[in-house]
Protein backbone atom coordinates (compact mmCIF):
# COMPACT_ATOMS: atom_id res chain seq x y z
CA UNK A 1 0.00 0.00 0.00
CA UNK A 2 1.35 3.36 -0.86
CA UNK A 3 0.48 6.73 0.96
CA UNK A 4 -1.70 8.05 -1.21
CA UNK A 5 -3.90 4.82 -1.55
CA UNK A 6 -4.55 5.47 2.23
CA UNK A 7 -8.22 5.81 3.33
CA UNK A 8 -9.90 8.12 5.71
CA UNK A 9 -11.14 4.84 7.04
CA UNK A 10 -7.49 4.00 8.08
CA UNK A 11 -6.55 5.37 11.46
CA UNK A 12 -10.05 5.74 12.19
CA UNK A 13 -10.33 4.14 16.17
CA UNK A 14 -7.29 5.63 17.47
CA UNK A 15 -6.13 4.36 20.64
CA UNK A 16 -6.53 6.18 23.86
CA UNK A 17 -3.65 8.39 25.49
CA UNK A 18 -2.60 5.88 28.90
CA UNK A 19 -1.28 8.30 31.18
CA UNK A 20 -0.03 7.53 34.03
CA UNK A 21 1.82 4.13 33.63
CA UNK A 22 5.65 5.38 33.55
CA UNK A 23 7.87 7.61 32.52
CA UNK A 24 8.95 6.11 29.75
CA UNK A 25 5.34 7.34 27.78
CA UNK A 26 5.89 10.82 28.66
CA UNK A 27 2.88 11.00 30.38
CA UNK A 28 3.86 9.59 33.82
CA UNK A 29 4.37 10.37 37.19
CA UNK A 30 2.34 13.84 37.55
CA UNK A 31 0.09 12.89 34.54
CA UNK A 32 0.48 15.91 33.05
CA UNK A 33 -1.24 17.85 35.54
CA UNK A 34 1.99 19.48 36.94
CA UNK A 35 2.60 19.87 40.54
CA UNK A 36 0.51 20.21 43.56
CA UNK A 37 -2.66 22.86 43.84
CA UNK A 38 -5.91 23.19 42.90
CA UNK A 39 -6.23 22.18 39.13
CA UNK A 40 -3.72 18.73 39.82
CA UNK A 41 -6.69 17.48 42.29
CA UNK A 42 -9.17 14.98 41.14
CA UNK A 43 -12.58 16.87 40.65
CA UNK A 44 -10.64 20.36 39.90
CA UNK A 45 -12.90 22.77 37.91
CA UNK A 46 -12.52 26.61 38.32
CA UNK A 47 -14.93 29.59 37.34
CA UNK A 48 -13.33 32.06 34.78
CA UNK A 49 -13.20 34.53 37.57
CA UNK A 50 -11.45 32.28 39.98
CA UNK A 51 -8.02 34.61 40.74
CA UNK A 52 -5.96 32.20 42.22
CA UNK A 53 -7.06 32.96 45.75
CA UNK A 54 -6.90 36.95 45.55
CA UNK A 55 -10.19 38.98 45.98
CA UNK A 56 -12.13 38.99 42.87
CA UNK A 57 -12.63 41.74 41.22
CA UNK A 58 -16.76 41.57 41.51
CA UNK A 59 -16.26 41.50 45.56
CA UNK A 60 -13.84 44.12 45.36
CA UNK A 61 -16.09 46.31 43.36
CA UNK A 62 -18.66 48.25 45.10
CA UNK A 63 -22.38 47.57 44.71
CA UNK A 64 -24.25 50.06 43.01
CA UNK A 65 -27.91 50.77 41.79
CA UNK A 66 -30.97 49.20 41.90
CA UNK A 67 -33.16 47.66 38.93
CA UNK A 68 -37.11 47.17 39.09
CA UNK A 69 -36.61 44.49 36.67
CA UNK A 70 -37.68 41.93 39.20
CA UNK A 71 -41.40 43.56 40.16
CA UNK A 72 -41.93 45.04 36.69
CA UNK A 73 -45.77 43.71 34.93
CA UNK A 74 -45.04 41.30 31.78
CA UNK A 75 -47.34 41.06 29.62
CA UNK A 76 -48.42 38.45 26.71
CA UNK A 77 -49.25 40.05 23.29
CA UNK A 78 -52.23 38.90 21.12
CA UNK A 79 -52.81 41.10 17.80
CA UNK A 80 -56.31 41.67 16.82
CA UNK A 81 -55.12 39.64 13.51
CA UNK A 82 -54.53 36.46 15.64
CA UNK A 83 -58.72 37.06 17.25
CA UNK A 84 -59.99 36.87 13.59
CA UNK A 85 -59.77 32.80 14.63
CA UNK A 86 -62.57 32.68 16.49
CA UNK A 87 -66.26 33.07 15.65
CA UNK A 88 -68.40 35.59 14.96
CA UNK A 89 -70.51 36.24 18.07
CA UNK A 90 -67.16 34.53 20.37
CA UNK A 91 -66.64 35.72 23.93
CA UNK A 92 -62.86 35.93 23.81
CA UNK A 93 -61.38 35.59 27.00
CA UNK A 94 -58.03 34.41 29.23
CA UNK A 95 -59.19 30.33 28.62
CA UNK A 96 -59.87 31.04 25.28
CA UNK A 97 -56.65 32.76 23.81
CA UNK A 98 -55.14 29.53 26.27
CA UNK A 99 -57.16 26.92 24.63
CA UNK A 100 -56.45 28.30 20.96
CA UNK A 101 -52.91 27.85 21.91
CA UNK A 102 -52.11 32.14 21.41
CA UNK A 103 -51.04 32.17 25.55
CA UNK A 104 -48.45 29.96 27.71
CA UNK A 105 -50.18 30.24 30.95
CA UNK A 106 -53.46 31.81 32.51
CA UNK A 107 -51.57 33.45 35.26
CA UNK A 108 -49.74 35.85 32.92
CA UNK A 109 -51.89 39.12 31.85
CA UNK A 110 -52.91 39.36 28.53
CA UNK A 111 -52.48 42.42 26.47
CA UNK A 112 -54.23 43.22 22.91
CA UNK A 113 -52.23 45.16 20.23
CA UNK A 114 -53.88 47.20 17.46
CA UNK A 115 -52.16 45.17 14.29
CA UNK A 116 -53.95 43.27 11.41
CA UNK A 117 -57.41 44.05 11.21
CA UNK A 118 -60.64 42.49 12.65
CA UNK A 119 -63.85 42.05 10.48
CA UNK A 120 -65.89 39.88 13.10
CA UNK A 121 -67.86 40.92 16.10
CA UNK A 122 -66.47 39.71 19.03
CA UNK A 123 -66.43 40.68 22.85
CA UNK A 124 -62.96 40.10 24.23
CA UNK A 125 -61.78 40.67 27.76
CA UNK A 126 -58.08 41.14 28.42
CA UNK A 127 -56.09 42.95 30.90
CA UNK A 128 -55.17 45.71 28.63
CA UNK A 129 -55.69 47.48 25.28
CA UNK A 130 -54.29 49.68 22.89
CA UNK A 131 -56.08 52.27 21.39
CA UNK A 132 -55.83 51.05 18.38
CA UNK A 133 -56.75 47.66 19.25
CA UNK A 134 -59.72 48.92 21.38
CA UNK A 135 -61.06 51.14 18.13
CA UNK A 136 -60.81 47.90 15.91
CA UNK A 137 -62.55 46.18 18.05
CA UNK A 138 -65.31 48.27 17.95
CA UNK A 139 -65.50 49.57 14.87
CA UNK A 140 -65.97 45.63 13.93
CA UNK A 141 -69.16 45.60 15.92
CA UNK A 142 -67.58 43.90 19.50
CA UNK A 143 -66.49 45.11 22.61
CA UNK A 144 -63.75 45.56 24.55
CA UNK A 145 -63.74 45.11 28.57
CA UNK A 146 -60.57 45.24 30.66
CA UNK A 147 -59.92 42.77 33.32
CA UNK A 148 -59.11 44.99 36.67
Amino acid sequence: MLNHEITSLADKHKARRRIGRGSGTGRGKTCGRGHKGSRSRAGASLTSLYEGGQMPLFRRLPKRGFSNCKFQTRYEIINVSQLERFDEGTDVGIEQLSSAGLIDSLRNKVKILGDGELTKKLQVTAHKFSKAAEQKIMASGGTAKVIK
